[in-house]
């Protein structure tokens, strides 16, 4: 008799005997009651046999998908359904003993046990990544290292003074230890959150490459290491403003982005100090020229990090940043337009410093031009494409614009005259 006939019989025979039905929604709860309580049993009756079948799959999963893919299967129907799946037979079965035991390493207790007992489930477990010394690249983030080292380069390339080989070689490792610090220990605090993001679902404290005491260790180990090559090899002004990086980007930056769009402004003067420290390493002071670069890298930093952010903001806002792609979609155009205006008058700046000739002022203007339009357009209609084209448009930008400044860079000759250095000159520095 199946599980309706026999709720049929029931209502039948109370009708018989002269008592009235239980109203429908009295009826309806029982009937639910019921298959509830005949699904449950039928589930823990299988839990406690599954590990003996011979054909038992290799994960829990696997078993759960099996189970509720037959839960359908009438309980007097005995053609698709195992025998301990049999509604007649709730007492528990008692599993024949396995040839072979699961390893310690890949079983769990099943449902129902408080202890370990005899019955256990089966787990797959992945294994963790091997560790591999590349897995510092990672941590490091060794392009964006490499691309704060360029900067920081040029900042000592334009510096007036003497250039000595090991003093920049010095500055340059410096200068690299104190942004990979930064960036591991930026990790270290971001792992959770970068977790929820298609771009960053892969990095090394993500998958479990390295562990976050060893991330965080070596942070504090890069930190410290660069910070004392630029003291004692370099300059202590340039010991200071890479530890003052570390700090700020660590420290005020990272907690920032969850919490207000401010995050955009500190991050921008953490990438405006490695130019100055550069600067610093050459000469040991911030002169004008020192302010002039690093208002130039905080001002390139918005059209730039902005137009990259456009195309993240799903992410971002499903990891909880605030940034202003997520929050003010316009305002997050209308400052890419107003830094990418604001690139004009500070490379005019440079020759009135004397810095650069004043060809440099015209050769700028054609580069900031192309920028500023791609900004314009980016203002005009934010879309996936106008910010593709701003960023990579970006990426062109700083290089150009830092190579036109070593090019018409002015030095004081002997007779007090600006002459601009020539290209063999620039040459000839690199390869010393």
């Amino acid at each position: 008799m199946s599980w309706q006939q026999d709720v049929e019989a029931k209502i039948n025979k109370s009708a018989g005997s002269g008592k009235r039905p239980a109203n429908e929604k009295q009826c309806g709860r029982s009937l639910a009651s019921e298959r509830l309580a005949r699904v449950h049993r039928v589930y823990i009756t299988s839990v406690r046999t599954w590990p003996s079948t011979s054909t038992a799959p290799s994960s829990r999963a696997t078993f759960q998908t099996h189970f509720f893919a037959n839960r359908g299967v009438r309980p007097n129907s005995t053609a698709n359904t195992p025998a301990s799946h049999n509604i007649k037979n709730l007492a528990p079965v008692q599993a024949p003993t396995s040839p072979e035991a699961p390893s310690k390493s890949e079983t769990i207790p099943p449902v129902g046990a408080s202890d370990n007992n005899d019955a256990m489930v089966k787990l797959r477990w992945k294994a963790a990544p091997e560790y591999t010394p590349a897995v510092y690249k990672e941590l490091s983030k060794a392009k964006l290292s490499a691309f704060v080292v360029l900067t920081a380069m040029a900042g000592y390339a334009l510096a007036p003074g003497a250039v000595s080989v090991s003093t920049l070689l010095w500055t340059t490792a410096g200068t690299a230890l104190c942004s990979g610090a930064a960036n591991a220990i930026n990790q270290w605090i971001e792992a959770p959150y970068d977790a929820q993001m298609s771009r960053t679902r892969n990095r090394a404290l993500v998958r479990h490459a390295i562990s976050p005491l060893h991330a965080f260790s070596a942070g504090i180990a890069g930190g410290a290491a660069g910070v004392a090559i630029l003291a004692h090899f370099v300059n202590p002004l340039t010991a200071a403003l890479g530890a003052s990086n570390i700090i700020l980007y660590t420290c005020v930056y990272t907690p920032l982005k969850r919490t207000s769009i401010a995050n955009t402004w500190a991050g921008a003067i953490v990438g405006a100090i490695p130019p100055m420290m550069g600067w610093a390493a050459c000469t040991g002071s911030l002169d004008a020229g020192a302010w002039l670069l690093a208002a130039v890298l905080y001002a390139w930093q918005f059209p730039h990090f902005n137009s990259l952010s456009w195309n993240l903001r799903a992410d971002y806002s499903k990891a909880g940043y605030r940034m202003m792609s997520v929050t003010d979609p316009a305002l997050n155009a209308r400052v890419s337009l107003r830094y990418s205006l604001l690139l004009f008058p500070l490379a005019w700046a440079a020759p009135y410093l004397g810095l650069t000739t004043w060809w440099f002022a015209l050769d700028s203007s054609i580069i900031n031009a192309v920028m500023a339009a791609g900004a314009w357009k980016f203002w005009r209609n934010p879309s996936d494409k106008t910010a593709r084209t701003l960023f990579f448009g970006s990426l062109v930008h700083l290089p150009v614009i830092l190579a036109l400044l070593m090019i018409h860079k002015s030095v004081d000759s002997g007779e007090g005259e600006n002459d601009e250095v020539s290209l063999q000159g620039i040459f000839k520095l690199l390869s010393m």
